[in-house]
């Protein structure tokens, strides 16, 4: 802009990052307070007026992780202390919509609590936010889903971690992370790398000490055919759609997966095939 060394323009410079911040997409002003969600990418935030997820009774076969998680977000919401949070494992079980679906239990049980999701490439921008949100009196809960670093990343997993706990910032108390991956990686030590050759360890030693920051760490993992079932009974009775539970095993098959998001697409296609909308 101009002079750094002028005081006006250093006024100036705060000025116009303060009025950034506190816009969203196309210049529209944010109100943190008043929209159930956010998504929060490039520098910029926009409102999102409703949070599309399953009910909570649609989660079969991961009842401590679904209870874990609700009470986890559930203290967030109430102000209380709360975790950071870590769900990790096979595609499909849930993770992503078990976290949209607690907060939006939260909110509907009369809590406070803001949901923002970080869009790709947002990671960077983490401290602007937190140092952002900390400003607003609210809880909010952020999300990064499917969390991923390339294998020669050692500053992601380390600027993650230091932001997590160990920074010389300290993160607002009404801010937590939730995290969502496919990656076993990121959770070496419980996927048996522990017992690696040292210089092995060495290169995951960072997505060690990144997982070791979460004060809470749900592992999820492909279902049996029996809570495969059930998943999709838990979607097609309440919407009485009709189906013989061989198509239903035989639509897993040809996907080569039994999953929550296996059972929901099978569920689509009868509603589909009936003329129903969802």
């Amino acid at each position: 802009m101009t002079d750094q060394g002028d005081p006006l323009a250093r006024i100036a410079d705060a000025l116009e990052r303060l009025v950034f911040e506190q816009r969203g997409q196309a210049g529209s002003p944010i109100d943190w307070l008043l929209a159930p969600a956010f998504v929060w990418t490039s520098h910029q935030a926009r409102s999102i007026e409703a949070i599309e997820a399953p009910p909570l009774s649609c989660f079969c076969g991961i009842d401590r992780q679904r209870d874990a998680v609700i009470g986890n977000i559930g203290r967030l919401s109430a102000g209380h202390a709360a975790h950071d949070m870590l769900l990790w494992g096979a595609r499909g079980m849930g993770k992503s919509a078990l976290i949209r679906s607690a907060v939006a239990d939260a909110q509907a049980r009369g809590g406070d609590l803001g949901l923002v999701q970080l869009g790709v490439g947002a990671l960077t921008d983490l401290p602007r936010l937190f140092h952002l949100l900390g400003g607003i009196d609210r809880p909010f809960l952020l999300f990064i889903d499917d969390l991923a670093f390339a294998e020669d990343d050692t500053l992601g997993p380390r600027a993650l971690r230091s932001w997590l706990e160990g920074g010389v910032e300290a993160r607002p108390a009404n801010t937590r992370l939730a995290v969502t991956t496919n990656r076993r990686s990121i959770l070496s030590r419980l996927a048996g790398e522990a017992e690696a050759a040292l210089h092995e360890r060495d290169l995951v030693d960072d997505k060690l000490a990144l997982a070791d920051r979460f004060g809470m760490v749900l592992g999820f993992h492909p279902c049996s055919e029996p809570v495969y079932l059930e998943i999709v009974a838990a979607h097609a009775e309440p919407l009485g759609l009709v189906y013989e539970t061989g198509d239903a095993l035989e639509w897993a098959k040809q996907r080569g997966a039994r999953s929550g998001r296996t059972a929901w697409q099978f569920v689509t296609e009868l509603a589909g095939r009936a003329g129903r909308e969802l």
